[in-house]
């Protein structure tokens, strides 16, 4: 059964798949009274919603993806943080301006080593989403990802970022502080950082809302999280001169894990619970810790001036040039 799942907050296409479920719990309920026996109706059910998930989450279309990655009960920061990492340190504030909760980060310890989280972090409910502007940081809040990243490079402790963001937020505020700069002295600081960096995109990878913590070693993707330049429906809005044509946008953008992979900008795509991450975040969160362990293992046996260099070449090898 999906956990923090109800059928009033699902998307329309896993919909049916949730009514199902939803019939089959209060069979099993009415069946536990032991009044009435419903266990050859529930058997039945069972089957019918194992094939019913396999017809829905089999072949996603890139725009069932785009809305798989922003789902509302999709595990965030925070639910990784709390699954896998122990003794974690929140820190606060940029030192210049002040403190913006669309990023966290801090010290912790991922299987006795100890690292810096950071990443983006959204909310569920109104007021999450008011405190946190939706995930979608400030200057302040890139200026503070940028301090901590320094810190934990000054006492050579690996970085490891979560991106799930829309985008760095576009108001006018943001501008007059430097959006664009922090964003550009963050790409430029991590890209010389002699520490291991590993960024793992857990829902959205927007724009350079995502790229100013995204400059890893290795980059890995959640099977239904999204990784583009620029939003479905922005673009759509850009070149169609249409919102509503999102879903061809999405196409056209290759925003998947998969066409990511194909294209090499990622290193590697982590399989999801079947029906998506939010069907089961503890299996999600482990399946990102057995990456993690792994890509750790080896860069972690990296000098300084290899990990510079192997961060260099990575992204210097993306996209294709013509004289």
């Amino acid at each position: 059964m999906a956990q923090n799942v109800n059928v009033a907050h699902a998307l329309e296409f896993e919909r049916p798949l949730l009514e199902l479920e939803k019939k089959i719990e209060e069979l099993k309920s009415l069946s536990s009274t032991g009044k009435v026996d419903f266990s050859n109706e529930i058997v039945k059910l069972e089957k019918k919603a194992k094939r019913l998930q396999a017809e829905i989450f089999d072949d996603l279309s890139r725009w069932q993806i785009v809305q798989l990655s922003r789902h509302n009960a999709r595990p965030y920061l925070l639910d990784y943080v709390s699954l896998l990492f122990t003794d974690f340190c929140e820190l606060a504030g940029d030192r210049h301006f002040g403190e913006d909760p669309s990023i966290v980060g801090g010290f912790a310890r991922f299987e006795g080593r100890s690292v810096l989280v950071l990443g983006h972090q959204k909310g569920r409910s109104t007021k999450e989403n008011m405190l946190r502007n939706f995930g979608m940081p400030r200057p302040e809040g890139y200026r503070k990802a940028r301090r901590l990243m320094e810190l934990a490079a000054r006492f050579e402790r690996p970085i490891l970022t979560f991106v799930d963001t829309p985008g760095a937020y576009p108001g006018i505020g943001a501008e007059e502080r430097g959006q664009a700069e922090a964003i550009a002295v963050n790409i430029e600081v991590m890209a010389g950082l002699p520490v291991p960096i590993i960024s793992t995109v857990i829902g959205e990878g927007g724009s350079g809302g995502a790229l100013a913590i995204g400059v890893g070693n290795r980059v890995l993707m959640l099977e239904n999280s999204i990784y583009s330049v620029i939003s479905p429906e922005a673009c759509s809005s850009i070149l169609y001169r249409d919102a509503s044509k999102a879903e061809k946008a999405a196409d056209s953008l290759k925003v998947t894990a998969r066409d990511l992979l194909e294209m090499k900008v990622i290193d590697e795509v982590l399989p999801e619970p079947e029906g998506g991450a939010h069907r089961d975040p503890k299996l999600m969160a482990e399946r990102v810790g057995k990456a993690l362990r792994k890509h750790l293992g080896s860069l972690c046996s990296m000098s300084a001036e290899q990990l510079i260099e192997d961060r260099y070449r990575k992204f210097r090898a993306l996209g294709v040039f013509k004289s």
